[in-house]
This record gives structure tokens, C-alpha cells and sequence, in this order.
């Protein structure tokens, strides 16, 4: 069975909730920033034109996303906007018009409301041991590798949760994904693998976790929270900015 036919059999969770695969999410910026620096010709403006682009895109309401049938148009075509803004208004000289935009904390930051209180509880109720996570991460691993829903459901807690780091600068889901079928609609959308993509465990702030490398770059980086022989909580980062020191090889 396809990986997609098997993930339309998980409960009746909406599609609108599912994300998209990392891999067209990064052909999409890709596309913008190419965009960009045709109209501007600088790689840095290019680059601070798109950040821009999709730090409006998340200023947007769920529900005003939502009602976007194709969003790469509308970034292609606020990216045009951007662009034609910038060359017709240079920025005054000495000033920081390159600098990229802030994106608000609560997109670039790693959810610390009721959720994690959630998961030290579960760990405190259930102590896991090194070799028990080890052992979670790489079943994780193989169900993920190989779409296997069953698999995957039966390593996730019924109340797991994933949170997905963008930084703004990757058109991730934004808010937490809460519910054992939800997560693994998540991580499964996510990671639809194309060709010359990989995914291994490695070792992620101390514990083992899971990078994906597309080619020889790290295009994402997932750690999880494990309670007894269940992970309880999946953090997913994409946000560019936090995997450079891996695509440098300097491994955090």
C-alpha cells in the first residue's frame, strides 16, 4: 500500500492539518529566492526579500491561510511586491536594509506552555532508560523509512504531541500537533521522501534523535521525548538558521 493511501486510513483527521513534505516546502524557497535575485540581483537581498515574504505569510490568521488554494502563488506574487518595493525605495544609506526581519518569538520559539509539563509528567511516571529511548528513536526511524502507519502509531503515546520549528523561514505548521494519529499524519507528511533523501540516527544534544539530509545537507533534525517504551513529545526542526553549525559540521 502507498504511503498516501495508507495515511488517508488514519482516523478523520483534516488534511488542512497535515503540513506538506519537507521537500517541496524547501523546492518552494528555493523557487522564491531564485525569484528574488533575479529581480534584485544580490543574493542577500534576495534572501532578506523572501524572509520578509514569509514573515507576512505567518502574520496571516489560520483561517486567512487556509483560504489560500496554492500558497507558492501567493508568495511568488508577494515576493514581486517585495521586490518592486525595495528597488523603486532603496533603503537610506548606513541603514540595516539588508538585515533580515525579526520573526516574533512565538514562532521562532520552542513551545514551553502546558505541553512540556505534559511530558516531564509522563517521564517522571515513567522513567526511561538510555538504552529504552535509544531503542524508541530507531523504531521510530524504520517505521518512518518505510511509511509504516501501524508501526509508528503503536511507538506514539494516545496525547504525543510535535512541535515544528520554521523559524519563519520555512512554511511549516505553526501551531503544535496534539493526538497520536495527528502526529503521525505529521511526521509522515513531512517526510515523504524523494529521491536522494535520507534519514539516520545521530546523536541531538546529547541524546540520540534523527537528521534527514537531502544530498549531504541537513535539511531537518527531530528529537524526542520518550516515557517508558512511547514517545510522548517530537521536536522537529527545519529552521535553516539553527541547522547551520550541521551542514558545517559542527554538529550541536
Amino acid at each position: 500500500m502507498s504511503q498516501t493511501a495508507r495515511l488517508s486510513g488514519l482516523s478523520h483527521v483534516n488534511r488542512v492539518d497535515d503540513g506538506s513534505p519537507l521537500a517541496d516546502l524547501l523546492d518552494e524557497r528555493r523557487h522564491l529566492v531564485a525569484l528574488a535575485h533575479r529581480m534584485l540581483g544580490s543574493a542577500d537581498d534576495a534572501e532578506s526579500a523572501v524572509d520578509e515574504c514569509y514573515r507576512r505569510w505567518y502574520a496571516l490568521s489560520d483561517r486567512e491561510r487556509e483560504r489560500i488554494p496554492v500558497p507558492l502563488t501567493w508568495l511568488a506574487a508577494g515576493v514581486g511586491r517585495i521586490c518592486r518595493a525595495r528597488r523603486v525605495l532603496p533603503p537610506p544609506e548606513g541603514s540595516a536594509g539588508a538585515a533580515r526581519p525579526t520573526v516574533p518569538d512565538a514562532i521562532v520559539a520552542r513551545p514551553r506552555a502546558a505541553e512540556p509539563t505534559t511530558l516531564r509528567q509522563h517521564t517522571a511516571a515513567e522513567p526511561t532508560t538510555l538504552r529504552q529511548h535509544d531503542a524508541v528513536v530507531h523504531a521510530v526511524r524504520r517505521a518512518l523509512v518505510v511509511a509504516d502507519v501501524d508501526l509508528l502509531l503503536s511507538l506514539l503515546a494516545p496525547d504525543a504531541a510535535a512541535f515544528f520549528d520554521g523559524g519563519g523561514k520555512i512554511r511549516t505548521l505553526v501551531a503544535p500537533v496534539h493526538g497520536r494519529d495527528r502526529v503521525a499524519r505529521g511526521l509522515l507528511r513531512l517526510l515523504d521522501r524523494g529521491p536522494h533523501t535520507t534519514l539516520a540516527a545521530h546523536s541531538v544534544n546529547g541524546r540520540t534523535g534523527l537528521v534527514v539530509r537531502h544530498g549531504r545537507r541537513v535539511v531537518a533534525v527531530l528529537s524526542l521525548d520518550v516515557s517508558g517504551t512511547e514517545a510522548v513529545g517530537v521536536w522537529v526542526v527545519v529552521n535553516p538558521d539553527k541547522l547551520r553549525s550541521w551542514n558545517a559540521g559542527r554538529h550541536p
